[in-house]
């Protein structure tokens, strides 16, 4: 509770009315994450800096809120980044009419931007195993530790906050599947190949030596000495762009993110069925997963298009 009171009255949150009792709400009836409560705070704030100078956010109109969405569009903002924000002020508004703060939701009346879904970023099978190598380049634990994130995110796609998050607990040995708890608190099993297994087992060998001097036990399969007590975010988004590097791969086209989709892309490419992709992924909606074939369908049309000897006989015959 100290630090959600501290996040209300630091001057890095919306300076905006009823900001406190929506952090509130957020945290006690949502239970939403740390990152999620953090989004909404950022989006609202750059809401709440833009319209101030015609009053407080709590109050805009219609077409304060709009003008401030056409200059998202006039600052060549991703349609994505609009929509989020937009999606931010919705809920806020909602919930201001909910608590009887508000009378009326501005944000019915807006429209959201256009924006086209982009195909996720991927790695090649060959690609993903040329960075796996080369990890044993680097110091034996941090090689090792780095070689079971890799595995584990690769075995079983995981989001990069639930495997820097993984409890020690959910470290048994020989288990074919992990426990994982995603977004919403959800719980879902993900499955451990042998590769990970392995992996796994050998970084816990060398796991005491990530431990802060200052304590003799961690509650985190990937300790650490930062504030959160493990491994972050950003911290293995680093290291994977180092192992990109080593690998030859441009580091640009490499993130946890990305090992992710590499994942789901190349199961499907290899026959798994959607629904099983979704549960594995934690999707809500098949729709987010559906995305997957989308790419396997364009590498597909692709291959066919450079291999197919009619293909090439087609090219051939071009003036």
């Amino acid at each position: 509770m100290g630090r959600q009171r501290a996040l209300a009255l630091d001057d890095t949150v919306p300076a905006t009315r009823h900001w406190e009792v929506f952090h509130e709400m957020l945290t006690a009836e949502r239970n939403a994450s740390v990152n999620t409560i953090d989004a909404y705070r950022r989006d609202l704030k750059d809401a709440a800096d833009a319209v101030r100078a015609k009053g407080d956010l709590a109050d805009a109109a219609v077409d304060v809120l709009r003008g401030y969405l056409e200059s998202l569009s006039r600052q060549k903002l991703a349609p994505a980044t609009a929509a989020r924000r937009l999606s931010a002020l919705r809920q806020y508004f909602k919930f201001l009419v909910n608590e009887g703060l508000r009378k009326d939701d501005p944000t019915t009346a807006l429209d959201a931007p256009k924006r086209g879904r982009p195909l996720p970023k991927i790695l090649s099978e060959t690609e993903v195993a040329a960075m796996i190598d080369a990890v044993g380049q680097e110091d034996k634990a941090a090689a090792l530790r780095l070689g079971a994130l890799m595995e584990l995110i690769y075995a079983s796609g995981l989001r990069v906050s639930e495997v820097v998050g993984l409890p020690l607990a959910a470290a048994k040995r020989d288990q074919p599947f992990l426990g994982v708890r995603g977004k919403g608190s959800k719980e879902r099993l993900v499955p451990l190949n042998d590769a990970a297994k392995r992996a796994l087992a050998a970084y816990l060998e060398v796991r005491g030596s990530f431990l802060p001097r200052s304590i003799k036990a961690s509650p985190w399969l990937f300790p650490s000495s930062g504030d959160s007590g493990h491994l972050t975010r950003q911290r293995l988004g680093q290291l994977l762009k180092d192992a990109a590097v080593k690998a030859g791969i441009d580091p640009a086209r490499v993130s946890p993110h990305v090992l992710r989709h590499a994942f789901a892309t190349h199961l499907l490419d290899h026959g798994a069925d959607l629904r099983a992709l979704q549960k594995m992924l934690g999707h809500a909606d098949i729709a987010t997963t559906q995305i997957y074939t989308h790419v396997a369908t364009g590498r597909l049309a692709a291959l066919v298009s450079e291999a197919h000897p009619l293909a090439r006989a087609s090219r051939s015959r071009k003036p």
